[in-house]
């Protein structure tokens, strides 16, 4: 169902008799989901897209020491032994849960610096609709579920590298550590969404109308933050980035990327769940060699081929229409607007236009 948004004409300009303070002249065109620092007109400024990746960057890391440093004291009082390196071993469940829960305290330092330093509602990040579209994101899932479980069975084909074999975990290790990876890892996934194809393609693209210049660098320091392992990982992850954020535009919000990110994060720690020690393991995407980087690269184009698919049949919201900045009133007239307000919130409910 095409969403009402989308299909009312926007005049180019206002009636020349029309009365009141708002002078003939120009619209603007409509605003995609990078445009959306936009969407409170007189209180964008360049200034806001810096000072809020600053915030975003420090709010991020404090949050995760202040998580780490609960872990340190309630694992010291538990009586957990103590690691090489001085921190406290909590083993690779509770150690696992922490790590995803100190990415996933990223969600609200992003929506905090949208509300406050960017002065649009905190929502508009999600998707410019003004919140997340639950079931669209459930659609989304739903197709990334087969088309990833696919690339994921077929790795299991490559040949196995030099070492001692993987052995099987047991129920008593598994089942806990699914239960914690089911509840986590989405978590931790929509933060990364959130960070990289959020907070950073808007603050690009609220300089910029294509939103190529925008996906290109939150993609490279989506692939540096996972380190530096293979050049094939770190294609891998620059191109996983770009197709995410690419979708994001494409469908007006983060549902589908967060979809892509969540099912694919859960099937690769689901494997390592499975097998002995599999948790401990430091490696990430980065380190990936080329014939499991084309095996994911399949699973992506597959999903984004599916979402596209999808979306042409259920419709998101994918603009919505620019707010009309106040101007002088004319001579006669009293303003009706105070001096640098701005288009109402309610204008960008939370409806959901996927059917």
């Amino acid at each position: 169902m095409t969403n009402p948004l989308d299909a009312a004409p926007i005049p180019a300009r206002l009636p020349e008799s029309a009365p009141g303070p708002l002078a003939p002249g120009p619209l603007s065109e409509p605003l995609a989901y990078h445009r959306m620092a936009h969407i409170s007109a007189a209180r964008h400024r360049w200034w806001r897209a810096v000072l809020g990746t600053g915030f975003v960057a420090m709010g991020s890391v404090l949050t995760a020491v202040v998580l780490y440093g609960a872990a340190e004291a309630v694992g010291t009082a538990v009586g957990y032994p103590e690691a090489r390196d001085g921190t406290v071993e909590l083993g690779p469940v509770s150690g696992t849960a922490f790590d995803l829960l100190a990415i996933a305290s990223a969600i609200p330092v992003v929506l905090l610096a949208v509300l406050w330093i960017g002065r649009r509602p905190a929502g508009t990040v999600s998707a410019v609709t003004g919140g997340l579209r639950w079931r669209w994101l459930g659609w989304c899932v739903l197709v990334a579920l087969p088309a990833l479980a696919v690339t994921t069975g077929a790795m299991f084909l490559l040949p196995a590298d030099d070492g001692p074999p993987a052995r099987w975990a047991g129920w008593e290790v598994f089942g806990p550590a699914l239960a914690m990876l089911v509840l986590l890892v989405p978590l931790q996934a929509a933060a990364e969404e959130y960070v990289f194809r959020g907070w950073l393609t808007q603050a690009f693209g609220g300089f910029l109308r294509s939103p190529w210049p925008a996906l290109v660098p939150q993609a490279v320091l989506f692939a540096a933050a996972h380190g530096w392992g293979t050049p094939w990982g770190f294609a891998d992850l620059v191109v996983f980035a770009m197709v995410a954020g690419w979708l994001t535009v494409r469908t007006g919000g983060l549902e589908a990327a967060i979809g892509l990110h969540a099912v694919n994060n859960l099937l690769a720690f689901g494997v390592s769940a499975a097998v002995v020690d599999g948790l401990k393991s430091d490696d990430t995407a980065a380190d990936a060699p080329w014939q499991i980087v084309a095996l994911d690269l399949a699973g992506i184009a597959l999903y984004a081929a599916a979402v596209l698919w999808l979306a042409r049949r259920r419709t998101p919201t994918r603009t919505v229409p620019a707010p009309q900045a106040p101007v002088p009133p004319l001579p006669g007239h009293f303003a009706a607007y105070p001096q640098g307000a701005v288009a109402d919130p309610q204008r960008y409910g939370k409806a959901d236009s996927t059917g």
